[in-house]
Parts: structure tokens; C-alpha cells; sequence
């Protein structure tokens, strides 16, 4: 009979032709384990997902007690699911007054999406701006205003009206958008370019050009967001500053599949007519994925994950010291570690995996390995990160 392992080649589509190919059997806080028993630290949380760790207790017992009552019943906006309000009134509490209305969908590329029809059909205009080196998702929106051409180029025609600026480059944005731009779509950290955070200015002259012209600001905190910067959201460092709509989803579950886009009500309501259901989703707003966020961000509120954050990110950045390390940037616990090329980035992964660290690399910058665990990483499981890490090159 064919082994797992086997079949996941043989009947699982594959996104790459050298699939990391780990098998895990059980994943407890900060640590996978394999059916042969390896303890393998978790150095990525799921690509910014796990922020609590895996199977949090207070996660764990939201689902099980959302399970015990209700799970799917109705397609998203009709009937009234106390984890959705719950979790809407919670996130427009510690996001900002003006973004009081939530928008639940199943992941960030979704949740983009949604983030765009509503931007256009608000403003009554189709043009939109995103950077170079920007990561918003794979679907055809999201894939359109995609920073990366060698990404793009196999998929077109994609959506028309789309330029692409450089990140932190203010004079280009003050410049690109205009009256016929429906929305700026900006990324406070980017995400897949190796952890480049926004410069404030940048973000600031945005939202000014944004405000003279009637269009739209669109942030995706799709990783940022929930503590991962050492902010529960991204944007709240920038003084003065808020988007028209904000995009989030990854950490937003503690592991399960949930996705938002936030926005005032005023502009929210434009989903609602002309067409009605101007933006649908069967699965979006899951009631156990919505209690399991509620309880993500009840944990991020009242523990010191995030202020503790910043700590953990210097503890990081004094340990990756070594020749081959040509440096170390990124905010928070989104952290990237230069090395010489995608060989030796590809060869220290499968090293460092065998001392029980798994790690993972960036799509824009494919000569830099991730450095994004669990908010619950102590800081004597760092030491032994950098140590496996400065053992391995």
C-alpha cells in the first residue's frame, strides 16, 4: 500500500518541483512533530499564521464550544451568528472608530478581492496603484496588482488600469494616483519582497494624495496584522494615520481559514444595492472560525505577546550575527536573513531542518530565509534558533 508521503506526490497537486515534503503528525505551541517522534521548532507559524501557537488552549476550547452549537448554517450577511457580531465588534473596537464595519471571507486573497469590487464601486472609478515587490494574493484581482511581473506574465490578460510604483518612493505615489483612480493598495511591511517595512512618510503622503483626489486607501495587514509587528495592527505606529479599508486574515484564526476586509459603513453599504449582494461568499464568516479569532485576540489583549515582541525581535538580531549573514531586516517578528543566493538559502533550510528548525524562504527575494515564529517563541528557543543557524552555515 502506497505511504502517505507516497500519495501526497502522486495526488496532491504540488505548487513547486521540490516540495519541502515534511510530514507532521501533531503540532503543540511551538513545535511539529513527526510520525517518527522528531521535535521540529516551527520558525514561520504557517507563514504568519500560528501567531499564537499551535492548538492554543483558548482556541482550542472556543472551536470545541462553537462545535457544540452551531457550525456552517447560512451563506455569509443573512442570518445573525453571534461569533460573527461578536468578532466584528471586537475588531472595530481595536482597529479605529471610522472602520466600523467588517466584511468576513475565508482567506487574504478574498478578502483583497472583496477590498477592490468595493473600492470601485464606492468611487464609480476602475484604476488602481500597488508597488513593485508587493504580494497581495494569487487570485486574478490580487494577481493583477501583484508586485512581481515574473509572477504576472503566464496569467494575462489580468485586469487593466493597474500601476505599479516603488515601495516608499513618495514622489511616485503622489504622482500615480489621480482622479481616475479607484484605490492605493499598500502594504505596511511587505510581506514576500523579505520583510521591507513602509517608511511613514511614504504612507502619510498616500493617504494626503488619497484624500485630494477622492480615492480610496487600501491597506493589507494580511500579515502584519494581529502582533506580528509588535502592534496588534500594523498601521497604529504611524502617527496621524488611518486607511479607507484594511485587509486581514493569516494570524486572525489562531489556524483555521478566516479572512476580513474592514471598512466605514458609509462605504461598505455600497455592496448593498445596484447590484444587492454586491460581493457574496458561502464559507466566509465561518461561526467556529470566527470563535476561534475571537479568542486570538483576547489572548493578544490581555498577555504580553505583543509588547513583548520588539525584545524578541533584538534577542534575533543580536544572535544572527556570522559572516555569511549579510544582514537581518524586517519589523518585529517578520524578520529576513540575507544570505549569497537561493543555493545556500535552499541548503541551509534542509540543514537547519535536520537540527529541528524549519524555516522557509520569500517569494520576491529568493536569497533570504523567513524568520516568523509563533509571538510565543521564549527567548531561550531563539537562542538555540540562532545558535542552530550560526552551527549551520
Amino acid at each position: 500500500m502506497a505511504s502517505v508521503r507516497q500519495l501526497f506526490l502522486a495526488r496532491q497537486a504540488q505548487t513547486t518541483n521540490f516540495p519541502l515534503a515534511l510530514e507532521v503528525e501533531r503540532a503543540e505551541g511551538m513545535y511539529l512533530y513527526t510520525p517518527e517522534g522528531k521535535k521540529i521548532l516551527d520558525l514561520i507559524a504557517g507563514i504568519s499564521v500560528c501567531n499564537v501557537g499551535h492548538r492554543h488552549p483558548k482556541v482550542m476550547a472556543a472551536i470545541q464550544e462553537q462545535m457544540d452549537k452551531y457550525m456552517h448554517l447560512m451563506v455569509y450577511g443573512e442570518y445573525i451568528q453571534s461569533p460573527q457580531v461578536k468578532l466584528a465588534e471586537a475588531l472595530h473596537r481595536v482597529l479605529h472608530p471610522s472602520l466600523d464595519n467588517v466584511y468576513f471571507v475565508n482567506s487574504g486573497s478574498e478578502a483583497i478581492e472583496g477590498a477592490m469590487k468595493l473600492a470601485k464601486r464606492y468611487t464609480g472609478k476602475a484604476n488602481f496603484v500597488a508597488c513593485h515587490g508587493s504580494y497581495h494574493g494569487s487570485s486574478h484581482g490580487a494577481l493583477s496588482i501583484m508586485g512581481s511581473e515574473d509572477f504576472r506574465q503566464n496569467y494575462r490578460p489580468l485586469l487593466p488600469g493597474i500601476t505599479h510604483i516603488d515601495f516608499n518612493d513618495i514622489e511616485a505615489v503622489t504622482s500615480a494616483i489621480d482622479e481616475h483612480t479607484a484605490a492605493v493598495v499598500l502594504e505596511v511591511v511587505q510581506s514576500e519582497s523579505g520583510y521591507v517595512p513602509a517608511n511613514h512618510d511614504f504612507l502619510r503622503a498616500a493617504r494626503k494624495r488619497c484624500n485630494e483626489t477622492g480615492a480610496l486607501l487600501i491597506l493589507d495587514e494580511v500579515q502584519t496584522g494581529f502582533g506580528r509587528s509588535g502592534s496588534l495592527f500594523a498601521f497604529h505606529e504611524v502617527k496621524d494615520f488611518f486607511p479607507d479599508i484594511v485587509v486581514m486574515a493569516k494570524g486572525m484564526g489562531g489556524g483555521l481559514p478566516i479572512g476580513a476586509f474592514v471598512a466605514p459603513q458609509h462605504i461598505m453599504a455600497a455592496l448593498k444595492d445596484n447590484p444587492i449582494l454586491g460581493h457574496i461568499t458561502t464559507f466566509g464568516g465561518n461561526p467556529v472560525s470566527c470563535a476561534a479569532s475571537l479568542a486570538v485576540l483576547d489572548e493578544l489583549l490581555n498577555s504580553k505577546l505583543v509588547c513583548e515582541v520588539p525584545k524578541k525581535e533584538a534577542r534575533f538580531r543580536e544572535g544572527l550575527q556570522h559572516p555569511k549573514i549579510l544582514s537581518v531586516t524586517g519589523k518585529g517578528l517578520m524578520l529576513s536573513m540575507q544570505l549569497e543566493n537561493f543555493d545556500k538559502v535552499q541548503s541551509v533550510m534542509r540543514a537547519c531542518l535536520d537540527k529541528g528548525v524549519v524555516t522557509d524562504w520569500f517569494l520576491f527575494n529568493q536569497n533570504a530565509l523567513r524568520i516568523a515564529p509563533p509571538l510565543i517563541i521564549s527567548m531561550e528557543e531563539i537562542d538555540f534558533v540562532c545558535q542552530v543557524v550560526r552551527e549551520v552555515l
